[in-house]
């Protein structure tokens, strides 16, 4: 979600801004962070931790290295 929201601060007022300095840029982003706090959404997670680390699992054996086959490998072992 962090990710997410700084994405979300470039694309809505830093990437079209012109900034003199950084104070100015800060107090863009200072102003936008205000506007978006006046209307908090909080963040419901919808995936389950059993489905997120089986989606980690899946990416390391694609990417097939021995180390993150050992990876995947301790991760089914803690389950």
């Amino acid at each position: 979600m962090v990710e997410r929201f700084f994405r979300d601060i470039t694309t809505n007022r830093i990437r079209n801004g012109v900034f003199r300095s950084v104070t100015e840029l800060a107090m863009a982003i200072k102003g936008y962070s205000a506007i978006h706090n006046k209307n908090p959404k909080p963040f419901v997670w919808t995936a389950s931790a059993h489905n997120i680390i089986a989606k980690v699992i899946r990416a390391n054996r694609k990417l097939s290295s021995k180390q993150n086959a050992t990876l995947a490998f301790q991760l089914i072992s803690n389950q």
